[in-house]
């Protein structure tokens, strides 16, 4: 059902990101639909065997899941509605970088310790990413 509503000319939609940990253990999954978040915890931890590569990872329904993996061995995951409007390279790139922009903001936060926390709850992380995936445009 979703993915016909996506294919009448509509832009895709970052509907699910996740910020996987260097031991493959989820910091933060995030979905931005009301779809049942299982699917998203699901394409997150699936994507950790395949996610060598930057870049589109693979198609699952009606989603696109992309895969960027920073110096330090944390990984981002993005999941994005499929559509017949193509999403060029460059603006899944920038996406990424503003993400890991907010995670490195998240990393100088002396009140945050990534070896404590089991999950990202700072808030001004939480902001910085709803900015994010609110000014994204694939058009």
């Amino acid at each position: 059902m979703a993915a016909n509503s996506n294919m009448n000319g509509t832009n895709p939609k970052i509907t699910g990101l996740a910020v996987i940990g260097k031991n493959n253990n989820p910091l933060y999954i995030r979905n931005f639909t009301n779809q049942p978040s299982l699917k998203y915890h699901f394409l997150a931890h699936t994507s950790c065997d395949v996610l060598e590569e930057k870049g589109l990872l693979y198609i699952m329904e009606d989603l696109s899941v992309y895969g960027y993996m920073t110096n330090t061995r944390i990984k981002f995951v993005l999941m994005v509605t499929v559509a017949d409007t193509a999403i060029k390279d460059q603006d899944i790139k920038g996406i990424f970088r503003k993400i890991h922009s907010a995670y490195v903001d998240l990393q100088l936060d002396p009140f945050w310790d990534p070896e404590t926390s089991s999950m990202i709850s700072n808030q001004n992380f939480i902001r910085q990413i709803d900015a994010i995936v609110m000014k994204s445009s694939f058009a």
